[in-house]
C-alpha cells in the first residue's frame, strides 16, 4: 500500500469510531472469502445474511445449504433465504429491521436482482463486488467471458449499486493479470480473494466519504452472458486458439466436452500447438495419441494439444494416464 493510501485509510479509521453494521448478500463459494474477511475486520459487524434457499446438489440431489449460509450459521449470524427477494422483501423487512439499523449492504454473487427498496434499505445503500474491470464484462459470467475473449487482465470493482445491470459508479478497483495457465476455476479463486482484500482495504475510506463513485465510461461496455450448455460442446471446426480459450474458460465447471466412441469426454485443459497442418484433415481427427501427447486437428489447419481430460464416469486424468487406459488410434475422431 502506497503512503497516500495508508494516510487515507488511517484517517478514515479515526473518523469511523462507531461500529459499522453490514447487511450481507451472497451465496456461492465466491462470496465466502469476503464474508470471512468482514468477520475479521475491526469496527465491522455483520448483522444479517441473505442467501439463496437450500437446494438439491450432487449426485444424490441432497438438499444442501449454500456455502455462505454455512459460514453465517457457524458465527451465529441470522440468515434469510427468500426464493424471490423482490416478492418477499415486504414480509421480511420487519424481521431485518429488528436487527438493524444497517449502515451498508455488501453484495457479492447473491444470485438475485435487488429491487430499489432493498438497494435503499441500508443507510448508505449497497456496494457490489464485481469480478471484472467495469464497464467490461457486465453481467453473469465475467470470469469465463474474459478468458474466452483472450483478455490479458481482469480484476474486481467496488461498485455503487443502482437498478441497472452492473451500471453503477465505481468506488475503486484492483487489477489482476490473466496467466496462460489460468482456467475459470483458478481465476475464480484468485478474484474471490482479491475481492475480499479490496473491500477490506477500502471499506472504511468509502464509508468515511474519502471515496466517491465514479461513473462508468460509455466506451468499452461488454456483456458477460450466462453460460449455456450448448456452448460447452466443442466445435472442432474452430481454430485451436479459440477452442483452447473456451476449454480454459469452462474448466473445471461446467466443462467443455466432446464424444468419443459414444461416450462423453470432458476436456479440462488444452493448448494451441501452434503447428500448421501441411494437408487437409477433418476437424476433430486424432493426429497423435502416444505417451503423454494427444494432438487433435482443428479448423483452419490448426491443432490442439490436450493435457487434462475426464472420461464419462471416471476421474480427471492427465493425457498420459488417459492413454495408458484407453487406446486411441490415429485417424479416430472426437465428434
Amino acid at each position: 500500500m502506497v503512503r497516500k493510501e495508508r494516510i487515507r485509510v488511517a484517517t478514515a479509521n479515526r473518523k469511523l469510531t462507531a461500529r459499522m453494521k453490514i447487511l450481507f448478500f451472497g451465496t456461492p463459494d465466491f462470496s465466502v472469502p469476503t464474508l470471512k474477511a468482514l468477520l475479521e475486520t475491526s469496527g465491522v459487524s455483520v448483522g444479517a445474511v441473505l442467501t439463496q434457499p437450500d437446494r438439491p446438489a450432487g449426485r444424490g440431489a441432497k438438499i444442501t445449504m449454500s456455502p455462505i449460509k454455512e459460514v453465517a450459521l457457524a458465527h451465529n449470524i441470522p440468515v434469510f433465504q427468500p426464493v424471490s427477494l423482490r416478492k418477499e422483501f415486504a414480509t421480511l423487512r420487519p424481521e431485518i429491521e429488528a436487527l438493524g439499523p444497517f449502515d451498508l449492504g455488501i453484495v457479492i454473487a447473491f444470485g438475485q436482482i435487488l429491487p430499489k427498496e432493498v438497494l435503499d434499505f441500508s443507510n448508505h445503500g449497497c456496494v457490489n463486488i464485481h469480478a471484472s474491470l467495469l464497464p467490461r464484462w457486465r453481467g453473469a459470467a465475467p470470469i469465463q467471458r474474459a478468458l474466452q475473449a483472450g483478455d490479458s487482465e481482469t480484476g474486481v470493482c467496488l461498485m455503487k449499486m443502482d437498478e441497472g445491470l452492473d451500471t453503477g459508479g465505481v468506488f475503486s478497483k484492483a487489477v489482476l493479470p490473466i496467466e496462460p495457465s489460468d482456467t475459470g476455476g483458478s481465476l475464480h479463486d484468485k478474484l474471490a480473494g482479491l475481492g475480499a482484500v479490496t473491500l477490506v482495504r477500502d471499506l472504511h475510506a468509502l464509508m468515511a466519504g474519502f471515496l466517491s463513485p465514479v461513473a462508468q465510461p460509455s466506451e468499452g461496455i461488454t456483456y458477460a452472458a450466462k453460460i449455456k450448455t450448448e456452448e460447452c460442446k466443442i466445435n472442432w471446426s474452430l481454430n485451436a486458439q479459440e477452442i483452447a480459450r473456451n476449454i480454459r474458460a469452462f474448466s473445471p465447471f461446467p466443462g467443455s466436452f466432446t464424444t468419443w466412441r459414444g461416450k462423453r469426454v470432458k476436456i479440462l485443459f488444452a493448448q494451441d500447438s501452434r503447428r500448421a497442418l501441411s494437408q487437409a484433415v477433418d476437424s476433430g481427427q486424432i493426429l497423435h495419441a502416444q505417451g503423454d501427447r494427444l494432438e487433435v486437428a482443428c479448423g483452419h489447419g490448426t491443432t490442439l494439444l490436450i493435457t487434462d481430460l475426464q472420461l464419462e464416469g471416471k476421474k480427471r486424468m492427465n493425457t498420459g494416464e488417459f492413454l495408458r487406459g484407453n487406446v486411441l488410434a490415429e485417424g479416430d475422431s472426437f465428434s
